[in-house]
Order: structure tokens, then C-alpha cells, then sequence
């Protein structure tokens, strides 16, 4: 038995070991391009995905869905469904125009701004805001009902137009004004005519809200329409540069629907009383919606840090606060700076130009990269014009990641940061931006794994290649050293066993 080893080692030749180094580089470098490409677009490995769901359950392992994990605490419920409310994704409250800013991006850049996603998204808002059950019984609604079914842009504008043709419909006007305008300027003469036709819907429905259920709903849809028209209208203002005006409008729309907080209006106005450096105000609608009993985001928390920062912002040094130490106002400061960053620690990145910026999605997920460039595309002018703000962010940032070194597991001010933004914030973006994420992932095992394989084996090939005759003794000598346990063993086996019972093994 070791003379057949002997001679099966002597018949393998130099060719067949770089044909097997070789091969096994090639092999091990595919399952290598294969992981990474799985891992930059998923964010996990395909192999360790493959075992936890496929191989764990049929080697013993805990199913998730299985009776014995049914009965969660209190504790874990609660902190699961904050974990889903949390990855809820949101409109955004200062989404671009299509016609007059998102398309202009396309036709000078040649890239689309938005993904389908986003757009989807969208249009399921605009089908829950803009319709209603009873819209069949009127032509131009019926018409705008399909219209905001339309995958097509230019089907959806030719709809418009084709409501239009019946009578002033508000929706088809919105529709223009977003789609089809190439100006804000353009943009807000359409929303003006919508805001005369909606001002007549809303009022003749608002007498017969209460005749029916059927009524109920179109006067719900109709103060949908309004308060879309007016808080576009006051965006409109806003960019234009007429601030002042939209800030009066905000205020009264607040004003005349308090209720409707799903807009989020109050985001825009802070932004508007940024631009007139009116911080007094901005403190008044911080102090009303900086409260813990209402749902937090990137605005609200870093707009007052902003507002601490700027108190001593001029006057901070990192090289005088380490040899006196942080004053009360400073500590304040910092402080406010470390609850904004738990909050979204992809912003600062942003404000401090780390990393760049894109045009905003028309939707965005709280806390995640979406929200991040949101809120950086229109608030880093307000951080540049406050001086030293941005230096003092700068100096205090990072120091919010030593109080939450397990940020999915336990948080300092809110929340253990939530698991999915990642997956969100990759189907919100484009693919040309590259997605922020926190915290930062290490490679997984089976990538590292796999290049240690593709190189060690590509070395072999190389050096099998390059040295056959001593590469070759090598490999006789490992196989030897290998199969000697076993030859061990075998030997071990003959000397117990009778001669006639091995014989009778061997022959079967």
C-alpha cells in the first residue's frame, strides 16, 4: 500500500500541480469578485446569507419564526416596532421640483436624480393625497385619477392637459407645475391658477362634508389639495427670493390647518427664518417642536445645535478649551452637537464637505445618508454664515461615537440606531453616490477568507511555475506527511484485526 502512494505521488507531474494551483486561484478569485460585488451592493455576504437561512435551520439551528422565540419581553416589542418606525420613509418636506430642477440636473449631467423607487413612492402620495373614491363622477378627476397611475411622464402631462380641456382642475395644474414647468417662475403661475380652482373645490366641498361619507372624503382630498398648492406656493416665494412673503404664508397656512402635521411645514419655515438670520423666531418654532413627545429629525435637532453653536462659535478655541476647560454656554453647545450627531451621524460629513453633495430625493429615511443630504443641500449655507460654527463642529463631532461605541445595540439620547437605513437609503439614492454608513461595516469573514485563498494559491501556481523539479518535491513531501496518520492508522487496524475478517473488508 505505501509502494501504490509512492507511485501515484511519482506519477503527478510539475503540469498537473500549476494546473491545480492554478485552477484553484482562479476558482477561489471568482468567488472572490462574486462576494465583494454581494457585499458593496447588499451589504452582507452571500455565503453567510446562504448559511444563516438555508444551512443553520437544517443543521439544528434556531428558527426565528419557531414557538420558542414567541414570547418576546415587553421591552424587546417595543424597542421592534420603534426599530420599524423608525425606517419608515418620509416625503420629503423640501423636495425639488421636476420639471424646474430634477430634469434640469438630467439635461446637463446625463444622469437621472431620482430612482424609480422614489418615484413610486411618489406617485402612491400623490394617489392618496390628490384622489378619492367618488373622483368617477367627475370627468376631469377620473382623467387625473389615471393620471397619476402613469408611469410615463409625458402621459401624465398629456392627461393634464386633457383635464384641463373639461374645466380648472387644481390636480392637473399641480401636476404641470411639478412635471411640465422648466422655471420656478413658470412653476408658480401654474400653482397660482391651482390654488384659484382648489379655493373653490375646497369651499363647495367644505358645505357638504358632512351629507355623507362620500362627501367626508372629497373634502378630506380637497384640504389636501389646498394645503399641497399653498406650501408650494410659499416654496416658490422662497426661492424666488421673495423669504419675507413665504415666511407669511407658512405662518398662515400653519395657521389655518394645524392639524395637518404630516407635511411637516414647520421644516420649511425654519429654514426660511435661517435665511433671514431671524434666530429669535427659529428658537419660538424650536421650542414648540423640539418637544419629546413628537417624532424628532435632522432639521429640528441640528438646527438647535446650530443655535447653541452660535452663541460661542466666534470666540472657541480647541487650544484654549483644553487648558481652561468648556464653559457652561460651550458645554451647551457641545452638547447639542453630540444629541444632533446620535441622531444622524451621517450629516456632519456633509457640513464639514467630507463628502459631496447630491440633489435631495423627493423621500427620505429619518436618520439615514437620505435624510443627511436633505438637510446639508439646504442648511449648510446657514452653518457657513455663522462663524466658527462649522470649526466648532469640526472639534466636537467625533466625540459623540465614545459615548455610543454599540450604537445598534444601546443608545445615549434616543433610540439604538436602526438596521435598515442602509437597504433604504441604497433603493432612495442613485447609483452614481456612493451610500453613507453607519457604522462603518467590516469586511465579512468569507471575503477575507477568499483572498487569502486566491493569493495563496496564485502564489503556488507562480512558484510551481517557476520552480517545477523543487516545488514538486515539496508537494510529494506534504502528501506524504499527510497521509502518514492515516497509513498509521491503517497499520494500527491490520495488527487487531484477524487476517481472515481484513480480508473479507478488503475484498467488500
Amino acid at each position: 500500500r505505501d509502494f501504490l502512494v509512492y507511485m501515484f505521488l511519482n506519477t503527478l507531474t510539475p503540469k498537473f500541480y500549476v494546473a491545480l494551483t492554478g485552477t484553484s486561484s482562479l476558482i477561489s478569485g471568482l468567488i472572490l469578485i462574486f462576494e465583494w460585488w454581494y457585499f458593496r451592493k447588499y451589504g452582507t455576504s452571500f455565503i453567510e446569507q446562504v448559511s444563516v437561512s438555508h444551512l443553520r435551520p437544517l443543521l439544528g439551528g434556531v428558527d426565528s419564526s419557531s414557538p420558542s422565540n414567541s414570547n418576546t419581553s415587553n421591552g424587546e416589542a417595543d424597542s421592534n416596532r420603534q426599530s420599524v418606525s423608525e425606517c419608515k420613509v418620509w416625503r420629503n418636506p423640501l423636495n425639488l421640483f421636476r420639471g424646474a430642477e430634477y430634469n434640469r440636473y438630467t439635461w446637463v449631467t446625463g444622469r437621472e436624480p431620482l430612482t424609480y423607487y422614489d418615484m413610486n413612492l411618489s406617485a402612491q402620495d400623490h394617489q392618496t393625497f390628490f384622489t378619492c373614491d367618488s373622483d368617477h363622477l367627475r370627468p376631469a378627476d377620473a382623467i387625473m385619477q389615471k393620471a397619476w397611475r402613469e408611469r410615463n411622464p409625458q402621459a401624465r402631462i398629456s392627461a393634464a392637459h386633457e383635464a384641463l380641456e373639461l374645466e380648472d382642475c387644481a390636480t392637473a395644474y399641480i401636476l404641470l407645475a411639478e412635471e411640465e414647468a422648466t422655471t420656478i417662475m413658470e412653476a408658480e403661475r401654474l400653482f397660482k391658477q391651482a390654488l384659484k380652482a382648489g379655493e373653490s373645490c375646497y369651499r363647495r366641498s367644505q358645505q357638504l362634508q358632512h351629507h355623507g361619507t362620500q362627501y367626508e372624503a372629497q373634502h378630506r382630498r380637497d384640504t389636501n389639495v389646498l394645503v399641497y398648492i399653498k406650501r408650494r406656493l410659499a416654496m416658490c416665494s422662497r426661492k424666488l427670493g421673495r423669504t419675507r412673503e413665504a415666511v407669511k404664508m407658512m405662518r398662515d397656512l400653519m395657521k389655518e390647518f394645524p392639524l395637518l402635521s404630516m407635511f411637516n411645514i414647520h421644516e420649511n419655515l425654519l429654514e426660511s427664518l435661517l435665511e433671514l438670520q431671524n434666530y429669535a423666531d427659529v428658537q419660538a418654532v424650536l421650542a414648540k417642536y423640539d418637544d419629546i413627545s413628537l417624532p424628532k429629525s435632522a432639521t429640528i435637532c441640528y438646527t438647535a445645535a446650530l443655535l447653541k453653536a452660535r452663541a460661542v462659535s466666534d470666540k472657541f478655541s480647541p487650544e484654549a478649551a483644553s487648558r481652561r476647560g468648556l464653559s457652561t454656554a460651550e458645554m451647551n453647545a457641545v452638547e447639542a452637537i453630540h444629541r444632533a450627531v446620535e441622531f444622524n451621524p451621517h450629516v456632519p460629513k456633509y457640513l464639514l464637505e467630507m463628502k459631496s453633495l447630491i440633489l435631495p430625493p423627493e423621500h427620505i429615511l429619518k436618520r439615514g445618508d437620505s435624510e443627511a443630504i436633505a438637510y446639508a443641500f439646504f442648511h449648510l449655507q446657514h452653518w457657513k454664515r455663522v462663524e466658527g460654527a462649522l470649526n466648532l463642529l469640526h472639534c466636537t463631532w467625533e466625540g459623540t461615537f465614545r459615548m455610543i461605541p454599540y450604537p445598534l445595540e444601546k443608545g445615549h439620547l434616543f433610540y439604538p440606531y436602526p438596521i435598515c437605513t442602509e437597504t433604504a437609503d441604497r433603493e432612495l439614492l442613485p447609483m452614481f453616490h456612493e451610500v453613507s454608513v453607519y457604522p462603518k461595516k467590516e469586511l465579512p469573514f468569507f471575503i477575507l477568507f477568499t483572498a487569502g485563498l486566491c493569493s495563496f494559491t496564485a502564489m503556488l501556481a507562480l512558484l510551481t511555475h517557476q520552480f517545477p523539479e523543487l516545488m514538486g518535491v515539496f508537494a510529494k513531501a506534504f502528501l506524504s506527511t499527510l497521509f502518514a496518520p492515516l497509513n498509521f492508522i491503517m497499520e494500527k487496524v491490520e495488527s487487531i484485526l484477524p487476517s481472515s475478517l481484513w480480508h473479507q473488508l478488503t475484498r467488500i
